[in-house]
């Protein structure tokens, strides 16, 4: 099993996504440069956080013009998993690999805080180790995690089961309180409609150890692994 992780120029989570799948882990992972444009080799991706192109034009515009978006595009349509987190979140949708948007936080400020998640569906190669309805803590740190989409875009993504993750309290309530940035019905991260694309603007790798104050992180790429062992 071999993991590839994409740095663009402004990625800046990159390493730490390489630290809990190779040193947590124990999963083969290797960084690779956007100009790659053979991805063949990997059995999943991740695109990580970070400031790509320093966010010019919009967020993830730019890195989802680059060469190594034509090979995740094709690993996606065979169904390998791809997960895209914040900064990544942001590429798959420019990139059309999700629908939607991300667009500036209704406060427009950069947030850097914990935010608690309801765990929508476990029928993901992303979540098949949580509980449907379980809260769990994942902390964020964006400017443009807004997420928009059109009224039938949203009833669709509903009807599939494809939103992954919502803002809630502690409670596990969708409330305005609970929402960080604005995202229309609280949506923290969705899948694809083959449900092996995620993207989400929180930061599992941010809670992937005890020490970080919250291991809810780590079980997103556990349930990734299990799914590429299963494949």
């Amino acid at each position: 099993m071999s993991i590839g992780i994409v740095q663009f120029g402004g990625s800046n989570c990159d390493l730490d996504v390489l630290h809990v799948l190779k040193d947590v882990l124990g999963v083969d992972a290797e960084l690779v440069w956007y100009k790659e444009e053979d991805l063949s080799r990997f059995d999943g991706i991740v695109v990580p956080g970070g400031f790509s192109y320093g966010d010019y034009l919009r967020a993830g515009a730019i890195a989802a013009r680059t060469p190594v978006m034509s090979s995740i595009k094709t690993l996606a349509e065979a169904g390998k998993p791809v997960i895209g987190i914040c900064n990544g979140f942001q590429i798959l949708t420019e990139s059309g690999l999700l629908d939607g948007a991300l667009t500036t936080n209704n406060y427009p400020k950069f947030k850097c805080e914990s935010t608690l998640l309801r765990v929508e569906t476990t029928d993901t190669p992303f979540t098949s180790k949580f509980k449907k309805g379980e809260v769990v803590s994942i902390p964020i740190a964006h400017m443009e995690g807004n997420f928009y989409a059109d009224e039938e875009t949203l009833s669709r993504l509903e009807d599939n089961g494809q939103v992954a993750f919502r803002y809630v309290d502690k409670e596990g309530k969708v409330t305005d309180e609970a929402n960080p940035n604005g995202s229309q019905e609280n949506i923290a991260g969705i899948v694809s409609a083959k449900k092996n694309v995620l993207g989400m603007m929180p930061h599992p790798e941010r809670a992937s150890e005890e020490i970080l104050g919250s291991k809810d992180g780590i079980r997103i790429f556990e349930s990734m692994v299990e799914f590429i062992s299963k494949n």
